[in-house]
């Protein structure tokens, strides 16, 4: 686990941010925003049924973001997010470094969260702690 206070308030500060970064600045514009704009995208990648996949994506930002970010069911949610920004990486892949560097800091931060978990300062630790 954490081996410091400091260290767990420092890493709760990154998953806090992260989380509600995504999920705030990429999947709620994307979920209130033109829906079948995204699905166009998301199909000229490849992917069958694309409006779905679209969902998929959105909500893997929005609902995940948000779950990474107060610390609830953190791996699956970050495993979700980690997936969708493997994709966006990838969708990216012809575009200058800058189009993807976002996709791979989330990427990163992502899998860290997948390897430590969500630390103490999480719902994931406080449902652990209870009798």
């Amino acid at each position: 686990m954490m081996g410091t206070r400091g260290t767990a308030l420092g890493w709760t500060l990154v998953r806090v941010a992260f989380g509600l970064l995504l999920a705030l600045l990429h999947g709620l514009p994307k979920a209130t925003g033109d829906m079948n704009r995204f699905a166009e995208g998301v199909a000229t990648i490849g992917f069958p049924f694309p409006l779905f996949f679209a969902w998929c994506a959105v909500l893997s930002e929005l609902v995940g973001g948000l779950l990474v970010a107060v610390g609830l069911f953190t791996r699956p949610a970050a495993a979700m997010a980690a997936f969708t920004m493997m994709v966006a990486i990838y969708r990216n892949r012809a575009n200058p470094f800058e189009r993807m560097e976002l996709a791979l800091l989330y990427l990163a931060v992502m899998v860290a969260v997948l390897l430590i978990g969500a630390g103490p300062y999480s719902l994931d630790a406080r449902v652990r702690r209870r009798p």
